[in-house]
This record gives C-alpha cells, structure tokens and sequence, in this order.
C-alpha cells in the first residue's frame, strides 16, 4: 500500500505504508542515531512529532520487551528509508511494523531519507503529515497552515499521580515532564529511593517528601510553556541538591533569569560531541532537543556554563554558582548511545553526600 508524507512547504515524498493506517499532523524532526530506534520511538520527548531515522535499515533487530523508555509512546510517525520485515535478534518478539499497528502509530518507508533531512536543514523543523493517497497535497497543505500544534506536551506524557520505585539509600524526587526510564534505572543503580512525582508538582509537595536530593527529567516542547515548573524551581533550588536533564536544564535555566530559544532543526541523535569545561574531556552523547538556553542570557546571572558543544557551541551544562545545582542539556543516561557521560550521576550522588553531611554537622552544632 502506498502512502504520502506531505510537508507545509509543498514538498511530497511517496512510499510504502507500514505500521498504522491511521493519519496524523506533526512537527517533522529526524534523528541521526544508526541504533535505538525502539528507545527513540518510545522517548516521551518526541511527543506529537514525526521522526525522520536517517540510518538506511530500521527495524533489523525488531522489538523487545527490554529496551522502551516509556510504556505508551507519544511519537505522531516514523519515517525511514527502509524497514526490516523479517528481524533478526535472540530478544526480538515483534517486527516494527507489529508494534507500531498496536500503539496506532503511522510509518512510510522507501522515501529518500536524505533529501527529506536536508530539507529540515536548510528550511527547519516543517509540520508535515503522513497520509493516504486519497487527498490532494494542496488541500493538505492548507489544512496544516491553519493546524497550530499542541502546546501541552509536557501534561500529556507526564505521570498523574506520584509513585515510588523503592531503594535503600538517599531519597531523590524525580519531577516528571517526560522521564525516559533510563533515567529511573541509574538512579537506581546507585541505590536511590525514587519517588516520581507529576510535572505540576508544587515546591510545598516536593518538599514535603522529605527529599535529599530533585531531579528535573528531560520532556518534550517548549520550556517557557511549563510556567508551573518554572516557578516550582525558584522555590527548591539553594534547599535541596538539584540536577536538571534536557528540558530539565532549560527550566533551570529560565527559573534563574536565562532564556531559551528555538533552534533551527535541533540536536538529535547518539553522537554529539560535548566539551566539559572543567576537565576539558570531550563526551560523545546522546541528545534530543529542539531548544537550547540562550548563550547571552547567561551573564549577569547566577549561572556558569560547564558544558558546551563542540559542533555549534551551543550550552550544554549549567551549574549555580551558589547552590549546588547543575543540569546538562544531554542524555547522560543514554539510552539509546554511548554512557559516556554517566558519571554525572555519580556527581549528583557525591552532591547529595556532602549535603547529607554538612547538614549531620549543622545539628550537632545546634544548642539545646
């Protein structure tokens, strides 16, 4: 069966259907990782956005039952060159064809992945929708002109209710605004109390669980839209140690006076080059954003950039001068990509520690 990926442009690329019949609008994004496609199809942080795979063949190691960084993915579509039909791997329980029928999730493949990628370059993230051949790109076309895109992204793929995911050691609050759960899973590595709690969350409800250290997870859209999380920042930060991942970093970064802005096609994939300032190491990373903090807004705050990459110089690390806080712009726990940068989890862990600590001395120092 054929099908039709119609950007707002006009552009239109013909191909195979595969996965849903359904029909969906989004934002049209492509990612340059050459594995990981079910981690990427499943990172709430594409949430209503058409993925564009630039690696030839997806779908050869099919889909397992072990690597989802969600439940319930939130993708609008997938778009690749060419997808596996017969999948070869010991783990491998569903084609990615199956999957995607399940979770009603539209794909079109034997299009030319490259010049749909290259037109993203040069133009910008385009809406576009996948589609049958029934319908007339003009009208198409139109119709997407007139479609403003959801602005709630964060609410739709957040958890609704605070839950626990038990440990023995320090208690970390995980504020969700679409958490990959290989975030969850090094936390826990390193023996953490988890309790994650909504996106909305007031600073009086973290607080009050009594935790020793906040995370803030990495989630989908535009950072200046989640004005609650902004707020809730303001009011923990300098209280509790704190570390920001991807979105995460960028409402730090808003709640302490920076600005982020919209880039031209984002930094998607499993190998971006990223530059620690206080070693000077270089980490190959895993990254997926379309905004970045304003390099600028930066002075006169209380921030220092850590980070930067090494491809466009954007920041990709803050840390407070004051407080101990830092967040990165990337994906330390990767997933999919390299673990490069997965000491910063022990970073947060030595963080905590010496909170902990100098917190023990301040009590015994107390007079009664």
């Amino acid at each position: 069966m054929k099908r039709q990926l119609i950007l707002e442009d006009g552009t239109v690329f013909i191909g195979k259907a595969f996965g849903s019949s359904t029909e969906k609008i989004g934002e049209v994004v492509f990612n340059t990782g050459m594995t990981g496609y079910q981690e990427i199809l499943s990172d709430p942080s594409y949430c209503g956005q058409i993925v564009t795979l630039t690696y030839p063949l997806i779908g050869n190691y099919g889909i397992n039952r072990d690597d989802f960084e969600s439940i319930h993915p939130a993708i609008a579509g997938m778009v690749v060159k060419e997808v596996a039909e017969l999948p070869s791997n010991w783990r491998s329980e569903l084609t990615l064809d199956e999957f995607l029928k399940q979770k009603g999730i539209p794909g079109i493949s034997g299009i030319d992945t490259r010049k749909l990628t290259r037109i993203i370059r040069n133009h910008g993230t385009l809406k576009g929708i996948i589609c049958g051949l029934n319908h007339k790109p003009e009208n198409i076309i139109e119709q997407m002109k007139a479609t403003v895109l959801p602005v709630n992204q964060v609410k739709q793929v957040s958890t609704k209710t605070a839950y626990r995911n038990p440990g023995r050691g320090y208690r970390v609050v995980l504020v969700d605004y679409g958490m990959k759960q290989g975030i969850l899973r090094d936390l826990n590595d390193r023996g953490f109390d988890v309790i994650v709690v909504p996106h909305n969350s007031t600073a009086e409800e973290v607080l009050n669980l009594h935790p020793d250290g906040i995370m803030l997870s990495n989630g989908p859209g535009d950072p200046v839209d989640v004005t609650c999380a902004i707020q809730m920042i303001k009011e923990i930060q300098g209280k509790v140690p704190l570390f920001g991942i991807c979105l995460g970093h960028q409402l730090f970064a808003l709640a302490n006076g920076c600005e982020t802005e919209k880039m031209k096609f984002g930094h998607r994939g499993s190998n971006h080059p990223v530059k620690d300032l206080r070693t000077g190491k270089v980490a190959l990373t895993s990254q997926n954003h379309g905004y970045t903090v304003n390099v600028d807004s930066v002075q006169g705050t209380d921030l220092e950039v850590t980070h930067l990459a090494l491809n466009d110089e954007t920041i990709e690390g803050l840390k407070h001068k004051t407080y101990p806080a830092f967040t990165v712009q990337y994906h330390p726990e990767a997933s999919p990509g390299p673990e490069d940068a997965n000491y910063l989890f022990d970073e947060f862990y030595k963080m905590i520690e010496a909170h902990a600590v100098k917190g023990e001395v301040l009590c015994q120092n107390v007079q009664i």
